[in-house]
């Protein structure tokens, strides 16, 4: 499990050391930061995944992010030339990297880094247990890719989970490996009966449906819906809306991840009514209590109550889950980019709540309370 992550000269970042949990929340204004901490890590494994790492470089662009170049990637009031990260792992066991700046390079070449070989290469950030989920998801498709490579050889979804249906296909009869997180109405522990399960939180009675055409690389995605006796006709995937596609997915990464895996989640809650974001909260909590680390970012305060919820509910103790805020304050006439670290306690409850800090319901309510000017 990664305990710490250090960032210095790095996008918006002079010097920033966030603590990682088992579930790590990253909230707050947009541009302040959030993806750079999860893009810093993907950086990591696409230099890893490209050769790169360790001994020769930082690649900019690839399969996981591209950020451009060096200068797209230098924070920009940086006294010096060299762009550092640094991973801190157990109390034993740490590995970092100092990169040299270059404006228009798309590889910053290593100048130092204290990292061998063996330790970085069974970490799960660079390993097959492994689940990364951009917020631009692929929305609903009459079809999907195949990928063996990236399905069976490394059993990922893709980052926008487009190869999400053939994993399904592949290795939907599988058990989960998380018993506990099975959903008390699934038919069995495999995997797409326990997706479907937890699906029927987001839309009632929802089974998937799934044909592989191999002689065209393609695997067809449809629903159907158990409407008490009765079982719909089969539906488009296209013809059923976002929701379900989209939540689909992250359900597949949460439900299939070994303990000791690592998830990086953007914006869970996409297209999902709040009941559903909340459901998805305390199961990410549920899963994280199991030992699947999740760093995720999120605007919704329902995934934050869900994660409460669980924590109140003795899911998973407060203790294993961290909260950060992002946002920017104003220190005589000058801008200053803060990091702020709410701490929730046992029962759920939350120390501080910063301006920013999902509090636009309660801004709201207060504006609606009182008299109607005019």
């Amino acid at each position: 499990m990664i305990n710490s992550l250090r960032l210095r000269n790095f996008k918006c970042f002079e010097d920033r050391a966030l603590n990682f949990g088992k579930i790590t929340l990253l909230s707050g204004l947009n541009g302040m930061g959030k993806s750079s901490v999860l893009q810093s890590l993907l950086l990591l494994r696409q230099s890893f995944l490209q050769g790169a790492l360790p001994g020769k470089g930082l690649a900019l662009n690839g399969d996981m992010v591209s950020l451009g170049t060096g200068q797209d990637v230098l924070y920009e009031d940086a006294l010096g030339e060299r762009i550092c990260v640094d991973l801190k792992f157990n109390q034993t066991l740490s590995v970092g990297w100092e990169f040299a700046y270059r404006a228009d390079a798309d590889m910053l070449d290593l100048v130092e880094e204290n990292v061998g070989m063996d330790d970085f290469a069974n970490i799960s950030l660079v390993t097959d247990n492994f689940h990364y989920l951009q917020a631009e998801r692929i929305g609903p498709r009459p079809t999907s890719a195949v990928s063996d490579y990236i399905v069976v050889r490394h059993r990922q979804l893709g980052t926008r989970g487009e190869y999400t249906s053939h994993f399904l296909s592949e290795y939907g009869d599988e058990d989960i490996p998380v018993a506990p997180l099975a959903h008390p109405e699934a038919r069995s522990l495999h995997l797409r009966h326990q997706i479907e399960a937890w699906l029927r939180v987001v839309s009632p009675g929802v089974q998937i449906e799934l044909v592989s055409h191999r002689g065209m690389d393609l695997v067809n995605l449809q629903y159907s819906f158990v409407l008490g006796r009765k079982t719909s006709n089969s539906y488009r995937a296209s013809n059923v809306g976002f929701g379900i596609t989209y939540t689909l997915p992250i359900l597949t990464a949460i439900l299939s991840a070994k303990p000791g895996s690592l998830l990086l989640l953007e914006n869970p809650e996409a297209h999902l009514h709040p009941r559903g974001q909340v459901r998805i909260g305390e199961l990410l909590a549920q899963a994280a209590n199991y030992g699947v680390q999740i760093l995720l970012e999120t605007h919704s305060d329902h995934i934050l109550n869900g994660i409460r919820l669980a924590v109140h509910s003795r899911l998973i103790p407060n203790t294993d889950v961290m909260l950060y805020y992002f946002g920017r304050q104003y220190d005589n006439g000058q801008v200053v980019n803060q990091t702020l670290q709410p701490a929730i306690d046992a029962n759920g409850r939350i120390d501080k709540w910063p301006d920013g800090f999902f509090d636009e319901m309660d801004n709201s309510l207060a504006t609606l309370l009182e008299p109607a000017k005019g």
